[in-house]
């Protein structure tokens, strides 16, 4: 069956309650879910916030046919900051996590993305193809070479996932010129089992689709991962480089400028 693109929009936040829907879903994603810490004050509001949101731009998925209350109409987010801006302002999240300035020194248009999340009903649904088409509109628009963000494992604890992270050290490290490294205070090391005693589909079963996603696509990881306390989660950084991409990821961009 066709699927009905009538029934979802994509654009980006224009007030503060589209922003209060998006942390209201990252609350329910975060923090409901995922066991994510927040302050008093957001649990009473049931929104998941912080100082970086009046800098980005949020891209929302809305479900216009979702009934109740209008703020549960989004049902996924992507919070969006380029290069060109954070230069000129608060700068990037994930640089509370990694050493970016391999990236920020780029002669290129970088964009960060970051907060993404996806309603948990929608997961795997034409939805999350179309923010993605959204995403790669506005890659187009701004002419957005090198996308980048911090993604995550549930759970803070490397151990149980020491082969996925292995793997991805091995296969998937960043080019020199793009590999950006966890800063110390809260960081491991990727490399913690050998390359021929890793088992390949074991190690895939641990990585999440997104993840995943981004690495079918051409993606790359940066150097070492990061705990995050606070949000119950291993980070890691991925970067993608769109002169680098997969075909089908050309491709894809290709039917968006069209």
């Amino acid at each position: 069956m066709k699927p009905d693109t009538t029934r979802f929009a994509v654009r980006l936040a224009a007030n503060d309650a589209d922003v209060a829907a998006a942390q209201r879903l990252r609350y329910k994603v975060f923090v409901e879910e995922l066991g994510a810490a927040v302050s008093p004050a957001e649990h009473e509001a049931r929104l998941e916030q912080d100082g970086y949101d009046p800098y980005f731009e949020h891209l929302l998925l809305i479900d216009l046919e979702r009934k109740g209350d209008p703020m549960d109409q989004v049902v996924g987010v992507y919070r969006l900051m380029r290069g060109s801006v954070a230069r000129d302002g608060i700068g990037f999240y994930g640089a509370s996590e990694y050493d970016l300035r391999k990236l920020e020194q780029l002669d290129r248009e970088t964009l960060e993305l970051g907060r993404s999340c996806i309603h948990k009903d929608y997961r795997g649904g034409f939805g999350v193809h179309a923010l993605w088409d959204g995403l790669g509109a506005y890659v187009v628009e701004h002419n957005v070479e090198i996308l980048f963000g911090v993604a995550s494992f549930p759970g803070a604890d490397p151990e149980p996932i020491a082969e996925a992270l292995s793997f991805l050290h091995h296969h998937y490290l960043a080019p020199d010129e793009l590999r950006v490294t966890a800063r110390q205070a809260q960081s491991v090391s990727m490399d913690r089992v050998p390359r021929d005693q890793i088992d390949k589909l074991r190690a895939l079963r641990k990585i999440p689709p997104l993840i995943k996603a981004y690495l079918r696509l051409g993606g790359f990881v940066g150097d070492g991962a990061w705990i995050d306390h606070d949000f119950n989660t291993v980070d890691v950084c991925l970067i993608m480089d769109t002169a680098l991409m997969t075909d089908k990821y050309r491709e894809f961009y290709g039917r968006t400028r069209g």
